[in-house]
């Protein structure tokens, strides 16, 4: 993995973090996930006309990881409704890298090395142990099994996104054509069950959920193009680091529980990254 790429994934990971903050911090998740998913499918839309569409073997991947996208969604509200950020953040991206790790490896052949292996299990071990034992912990258990479901999907759409990209042919035709269809289904089926409640988007709720849809937009097309560009379980172990600031966020700026337990999760992510650059 270049320094270039490696500095790419890290800006996409504070962005992740910081769209989903916008989603949890207040309102109905529901309603500010499917104006961040359709901010998205805005941005692109317009853009489809100008730009080649990708190569015919991309197209089951893109739209496996479409159909993939729409159950995450739906858990990470799910999660969002019960538990904290600084809980069920951690949950569902520190699954992720171990399985998306085991995935790539069975069905698409890339082999990974010693230090690429304990960078993997370093991030995820922190991002788990970020949550820590405890009364939150059982009073929230609803809202982690959420996330760790929520997870199972980032670990899939992860996969179909990887090979699609190089399927593509053109790295930014799939991500813009995955952005443009992604957020309508569940971005419409939301705004159309939830039309009476609208109003409680109007300003200045409305504001924060349109930016977290430029954040989500950004990150996911620059982890995109970062797997076009490096090994698919490397970049979703990095892009895990946005466990930490998400932590940060929920125990700084939304009151919710912290202690050492989840400083010494931090210091694990952190070691995973060292790792990650030594391996490349």
């Amino acid at each position: 993995m270049s320094l270039w790429v490696f500095v790419v994934v890290l800006a996409a990971a504070a962005l992740h973090a910081g769209w989903n903050a916008l989603v949890k911090q207040g309102g109905d998740p529901f309603l500010r996930l499917a104006v961040v998913v359709l901010t998205g499918s805005i941005l692109c839309l317009p853009l489809l006309p100008w730009i080649p569409p990708p190569a015919a073997r991309a197209w089951p991947w893109l739209f496996a990881s479409v159909a993939i996208h729409i159950a995450y969604d739906t858990l990470l509200c799910l999660a969002y409704r019960r538990g904290d950020l600084s809980l069920t953040y951690p949950v569902a991206r520190g699954l992720a890298p171990p399985l998306v790790a085991g995935l790539a490896a069975l069905f698409a052949g890339e082999s990974l090395s010693l230090p690429a292996l304990l960078a993997i299990a370093s991030v995820s071990a922190g991002t788990i142990a970020l949550v820590g034992p405890g009364r939150v912990l059982r009073a929230q258990g609803r809202g982690l099994l959420w996330a760790a479901l929520c997870g199972v999907t980032i670990a899939l759409y992860t996969l179909c996104d990887a090979r699609g990209v190089r399927a593509a042919g053109d790295p930014w035709s799939y991500i813009l054509w995955l952005f443009a269809l992604d957020g309508l289904p569940f971005g419409l089926a939301v705004l159309w069950r939830e039309r009476r409640r609208l109003a409680g988007l109007a300003t200045p709720g409305l504001g924060p959920a349109i930016v977290g849809g430029l954040f989500s937009f950004a990150a996911y097309a620059l982890v995109v193009w970062a797997m076009a560009q490096a090994p698919v379980a490397l970049v979703s172990a990095l892009r895990e680091t946005s466990v930490v600031l998400a932590a940060w966020i929920g125990t700084r700026r939304l009151g919710e529980p912290s202690g050492r337990r989840r400083l010494a999760g931090a210091a694990l992510v952190v070691l995973g990254i060292l790792l990650l650059k030594l391996a490349g």
